[in-house]
């Protein structure tokens, strides 16, 4: 099976490209059925952008089932979603960094999938040291005050 490429702009080239999930190859119901909501609902997300797209689809996906937004980004990563690090929430960002710091033996250490992200995030020109940074940009709840 291969996976669906979906670029965010008609501007964007061939290497900026967001790659979908595919469906869970075993039948389980619980990540089957993340997957379907996920991919319903980011067709109906309407932002042109696709980061935004998917973001908005994991939080929608994790208020809906009551799981964390790092746990649904983590199970849509081992069913091969690939995106820019803006399209994950803060959360997940905060797991994967950490587990990257680790060797892939350790305990707590990144999986096959969570190594195939950073790969991916590698060639499409992350920040390198974003772990070592630490901070998310997040809105303050008085920044509307």
């Amino acid at each position: 099976m291969t996976q669906t490429a979906i670029t965010s702009s008609p501007s964007m080239t061939a290497k900026e490209t967001t790659q979908l999930p595919l469906p869970p190859q075993k039948e389980q119901e619980a990540e089957l059925e993340i997957y379907a909501r996920f991919m319903r609902h980011l067709r109906h997300v309407p932002n042109s952008r696709m980061e935004i797209k998917v973001l908005s689809a994991i939080q929608f996906i994790a208020d809906m089932l009551d799981y964390s937004d790092a746990h649904i980004s983590k199970l849509l990563v081992e069913m091969g979603l690939r995106a820019p690090r803006m399209a994950f929430p803060a959360e997940y960002l905060r797991f994967a960094d950490r587990a990257l710091m680790r060797n892939e033996w350790a305990i707590g250490g990144p999986t096959p999938a969570l190594l195939e992200l950073k790969s991916y995030w590698d060639g499409i020109g992350e920040d390198r040291f974003a772990a070592f940074k630490g901070g998310f940009p997040l809105i303050a709840e008085d920044a509307y005050v």
